[in-house]
């Protein structure tokens, strides 16, 4: 069995490994269909995600089909699911009031334990979903990247007119524009990139600028994406008095306005993932309606075995969701060439 394997960071290998074996009581192994590459696989990658720990094997956007089950796991064989990538342990506090997303005890595959990466895996029947019968497997892999916007945007009154302005237009930035759009919302999407700007156009009736062209406009609703100091720093500028921000990017820190804060009293909301399964649940709704156009956020679809082109195209941030395809392995590269892995020096 093959499986992606990062021994360090900056040190992604491809490699051969014994088969994951039977799952035990409780339990499924999925054969995967697709992997979504996300914005912290990528910081996984280059060791700027503090929590992340070596060796791992990367990926947490998973989908696939449950090709067994341990004893009393409630799911049969043929099942199409996605993967709840965060584990929570139903006791503490926090879960307690049904914020299983902060668990105190929470560990993320693909970060601090072993990812999906892989032609196999096994893992918790407590950590899956099945998914529509009706829905594409290409609509699928989003819905765990789509449940983060969706959990971001249930904290704010999206309605006809309301303008929003996206900070940011990577993969979760336009994924929020989609669902503010689908909302009713007058979208304006910021970003310093005219590639992404171009790309975030296609999603609908979007206006995309430069922050350098926004000037003296606030609006209803900010949502923070891009994960930066300056675009953090920014929006909260752009917030109308009485109005709200949402802050989905992970920049370490930013330098707040406190007393603009106050006296406009904006309101100021942290959103961190999900809950499960609530917001996958929520997330599959959206996706199974097709007027939902989320349809060009996938930009790559790769096999898995070519992981390192994929990579380097989700690295150059140019592009929109890159996709690991486990159905075909394509070329396996040679285990004795540089092909077999992705380093820092090849960036």
């Amino acid at each position: 069995m093959l499986e992606l394997h990062l021994k360090n960071p900056n040190d992604l290998q491809l490699r051969e490994i014994d088969s994951v074996g039977v799952p035990p009581d409780g339990h499924v192994k999925i054969k995967l269909i697709y992997g979504g590459i996300c914005g912290s696989d990528l910081r996984v990658f280059q060791g700027s995600l503090p929590h992340a720990s070596y060796p791992l094997r990367p990926g947490h956007e998973l989908v696939g089909t449950i090709i067994e089950v341990g004893k009393d796991a409630p799911f049969n064989i043929g099942t199409r699911v996605v993967v709840f990538p965060n584990s929570f342990c139903g006791e503490c506090d926090l879960c307690k009031k049904g914020k299983t997303n902060i668990c105190r005890q929470k560990r993320s595959i693909g970060v601090n334990i072993d990812g999906g990466f892989a032609e196999e895996i096994i893992i918790s029947s407590k950590y899956v979903l099945p998914i529509p019968k009706d829905m594409p497997d290409e609509r699928a892999v989003l819905i765990e990247p789509f449940a983060v916007v969706v959990h971001a945007l249930e904290k704010a009154t999206i309605t006809k007119g309301t303008a929003v302005a996206i900070v940011g237009s990577g993969n979760e930035g336009m994924l929020a524009a989609v669902l503010g759009l689908y909302l009713g919302a007058r979208i304006t999407a910021i970003d310093i990139n005219p590639v992404k700007r171009e790309m975030v156009k296609k999603l609908g009736d979007i206006r995309a600028i430069h922050p350098e062209e926004v000037g003296d406009e606030t609006f209803d609703i900010v949502i923070e994406a891009a994960g930066a100091q300056k675009a953090v720093e920014q929006a909260v500028h752009l917030v109308r008095p009485g109005g709200e921000l949402i802050l989905i990017g992970m920049t370490p820190k930013a330098l707040l306005p406190i007393m603009h804060i106050v006296r406009n009293e904006i309101t100021l909301y942290g959103s961190m993932i999900y809950s499960f399964p609530t917001g996958f649940e929520h997330s599959i709704k959206y996706l199974s309606d097709k007027n939902l156009n989320v349809d060009p956020i996938i930009s790559k679809i790769l096999p898995f075995t070519e992981f390192k082109q994929a990579y380097e195209i989700a690295i150059a941030g140019s592009h929109g969701k890159v996709v690991l395809d486990f159905k075909e392995k394509g070329l396996i590269p040679n285990s004795n060439t540089n092909e077999s892995a992705l380093h820092a020096s090849n960036q």
